[in-house]
């Protein structure tokens, strides 16, 4: 037994948003630790997405493995990079459609 939870980071396409919130949701309910994307009601500058881009990467970091949220397969450009950046690090990666 494990000292503590596993710990999950989504990533995912801003537009799979209702997903990645029942993904997290499902994840929470069978006891896991659930690091997600962050969210905005408004546009966001350049300066915002980079900053929130960069932050999303220190959430892999903290992450036992990530979970891709694609429906239909889709993976976008910054959800590609997430991909590459766990890998590069060693993450397990899995997806909730085949790519």
């Amino acid at each position: 037994m494990p000292d503590r939870p596993e710990i999950v980071c989504i990533c995912g396409s801003t537009r799979f948003v209702d997903e990645m919130r029942a993904a997290n949701r499902d994840l929470t309910f069978a006891g896991v630790i659930v690091v997600a994307p962050g969210e905005a009601d408004e546009l966001i500058t350049n300066e915002q997405k980079t900053a929130l881009d960069a932050l999303h990467l220190r959430k892999i970091d903290l992450a036992d493995r990530v979970l891709v949220v694609n429906p239909g397969g889709y993976i976008g450009e910054s959800t590609s990079r997430e991909i590459a950046y766990a890998h590069a690090n060693g993450k397990p990666i899995s997806f909730t459609d085949p790519v």
